[in-house]
């Protein structure tokens, strides 16, 4: 498996890393999913973008495993837009597989307090 992130993101898409007629619209795609990731604070604190094919997952992932979601993420939103299921129940399982790894990703970066005072108020 590629660890390029528009070659993989493509594989995704059924478009083959030689084939480039696509490459601007689907490197603009993932690069908002890159800035919606960064504004759920995921990711590098500065964003994270590319430009070609040579960006790898490791430099966004940067060694955390429990981030590998982000992939199938970037994956997901960039289907939606550039190649939509065509009808509505794909797209509303898609929208709610989405909003699932939007919430369990928030949870992952900034976990919930949990008190352990036993005061009640």
């Amino acid at each position: 498996m590629t660890n390029s992130i528009l070659n993989s993101t493509k594989k995704i898409l059924g478009i083959a890393a030689e084939y480039k007629a696509f490459d601007l619209d689907i490197i603009t795609h993932i690069n908002s999913v890159f800035a919606t990731l960064q504004q759920l604070g995921v990711g590098p604190v500065e964003g994270f973008m590319i430009d070609d094919e040579f960006p790898e997952w490791d430099a966004f992932l940067d060694g955390n495993v429990p981030l590998n979601q982000v992939k199938t993420y970037v994956f997901m939103r960039t289907k939606l837009v550039f190649d939509p299921p065509p009808n509505s129940f794909g797209i509303s399982s898609m929208n709610d597989q989405i909003k699932e790894m939007e919430w369990r990703m928030m949870v992952l970066v900034d976990p919930p307090v949990v008190s352990t005072s036993t005061e009640l108020l």
